[in-house]
């Protein structure tokens, strides 16, 4: 079991669009290509940001001692 050829994905590709058609496929490329496009977007956003911290600093603390803590559920007006 080699690599495929072009002629196995070419097969591959005319099943796909005759099991699922042509425009639902369109559809399926333009949604992904939509999603990519919003998620750029939010970085760009998100690196332009100036309300984000310009960093943040975490530290461990070496111990074996438990930590108890309590969780409080926010209540949002």
């Amino acid at each position: 079991m080699g690599s495929f050829s072009i002629w196995h994905w070419l097969i591959v590709l005319v099943i796909v669009a005759l099991i699922f058609g042509t425009k639902k496929l369109r559809n399926m490329g333009e949604d992904l290509g939509g999603a990519v496009k919003g998620f750029k977007k939010g970085m760009a956003d998100a690196a332009n940001d100036p309300a984000k911290p310009e960093s943040v600093t975490t530290e461990r603390v070496e111990s074996k001692e438990t930590i108890d803590v309590q969780a409080k559920e926010k209540n949002e007006a």
